[in-house]
């Protein structure tokens, strides 16, 4: 063989060996699926530890980091649906279901047993995400209740629940104004700040009860922001969503935005505003609709909804499509440049970068 043809060899093997370590690095593995159940709630407290909820008052649950699952359904509870949920550790969980009456249910064995922690008879009761900025203090948000969002806090690690003060939102929200309850991602917080996400009618980001508009597809009841993420670094972030009824829809479906660099250094101590954060020129946009967003380094970002899976390595600038398989949630493996994603049919699946 020459010495022309072996490295014509060569140069193959090694590109395709490298081709193939990529693929498998930028593919999804599903590990669990169950038929008729969709899951919308994901969380996962450490990198071992796996916990979804979703329809049919339904539960699945790994400690081995996904090798195995324990699907179960809350007793009383099989007809609710349980669209966001909360862990700390393989024992403790916090779940709420959506629609009235609206029951927040806790769990300190496992998932063995569950035990009310809130009820809310309110006919217009809708609870549409839960996110803890610590171990102690934590929200749910749901939909308007005169003319407000309904803003859940607790500060015993979702032992007791209080309404927000009715004087916490600076202003009412517009006509059509809610939040969509497609992947319990819609609150982020960021050093002293926190931060909620509407869609409909109108579509703004809510810093601290202050209202920012958004340049994001707005104007109908299922267009507008579904998730946002903050970057580890606290210096960007990026809002998703789009028009769930029109998956391959690709204009205006997410915004980036900066936090001001000179003002960053001293946000600790002083109370920020929503003019602190830029919104960035966007390059390009995800594929479609997307309803959920992470950031798994400061650079590196996955996004995930009905339209499929995209990546970005730039901070949300430009984006790749690696799938077009649907998922509604999509959250970081602790400590790992990896990531879980879970959607219908109770599919969880699993992507390493």
């Amino acid at each position: 063989m020459r010495f022309s043809q072996l490295y014509i060899v060569v140069y193959l093997f090694i590109t395709t060996f490298a081709n193939a370590q990529n693929s498998d690095n930028n593919s999804i593995k599903v590990l669990t699926q169950k038929n008729g159940i969709s899951i919308r709630g994901l969380s996962i407290p450490n990198d071992k530890t796996i916990w979804a909820s979703g329809s049919k008052g339904s539960i699945a649950f790994s400690n081995d980091g996904g090798e195995h699952f324990n699907w179960k359904q809350i007793a009383g509870y099989e007809a609710r649906d349980f669209r966001s949920i909360h862990a700390w550790n393989d024992k403790e969980a916090i779940v709420a279901a959506i629609e009235a009456p609206a029951i927040v249910l806790k769990t300190i064995n496992g998932g063995e047993s569950w035990y009310k922690v809130y009820e809310n008879k309110d006919a217009l009761m809708f609870l549409d995400a839960i996110h803890f900025k610590d171990e102690q203090r934590g929200s749910i948000v749901g939909d308007p209740i005169n003319n407000q969002l309904f803003l859940l806090n607790t500060i015993d690690k979702g032992e007791h629940w209080n309404p927000t003060n009715s004087d916490y939102f600076k202003s009412d929200l517009k006509e059509g104004e809610a939040c969509f309850a497609s992947s319990s991602s819609n609150m982020a917080h960021n050093f002293n700040d926190d931060f909620i996400v509407t869609g409909g009618n109108t579509s703004r980001l809510w810093m601290n009860g202050v209202a920012k508009d958004l340049p994001i597809i707005q104007g109908g009841k299922t267009t507008g922001a579904n998730s946002i993420a903050i970057s580890p670094n606290g210096s960007n972030m990026l809002i998703v969503g789009g028009d769930f009824t029109h998956k391959e829809l690709a204009d205006h479906n997410i915004v980036c935005l900066q936090l001001n660099v000179q003002i960053k250094a001293s946000l600790k101590n002083i109370n920020a505003s929503n003019s602190r954060w830029e919104i960035k020129k966007q390059i390009g946009n995800p594929h479609g609709f997307k309803s959920s967003v992470c950031f798994i380094t400061n650079k590196m970002v996955i996004t995930t909804g009905t339209s499929g899976v995209d990546i970005s390595n730039n901070a949300g600038k430009t984006w790749d499509s690696i799938s077009t398989e649907s998922f509604h949630v999509v959250q970081q493996q602790p400590g790992k440049k990896a990531a879980f994603l879970a959607g219908a049919n109770g599919r969880i699946g699993y992507i390493v970068f």
